[in-house]
């Protein structure tokens, strides 16, 4: 039963530590997964005055 527990610890910090590695190599090798989407957005606004 311990060495159950002790791989499942192990995989879960594998798993975060992937997750970590993800976030900060991500971007170069997958730039437009991390990519804000850019397009021009125009809506008119009514303002209300006294």
């Amino acid at each position: 039963m311990w060495r159950l527990i002790k791989v499942l610890l192990f995989l879960i910090v594998l798993g975060g530590a992937g997750l970590v590695a993800y976030a900060y190599i991500g971007p170069v090798f997958f730039p437009a997964d991390f990519a804000a989407p850019s397009q021009e957005v125009t809506r008119p606004v009514t303002l209300e005055t006294n």
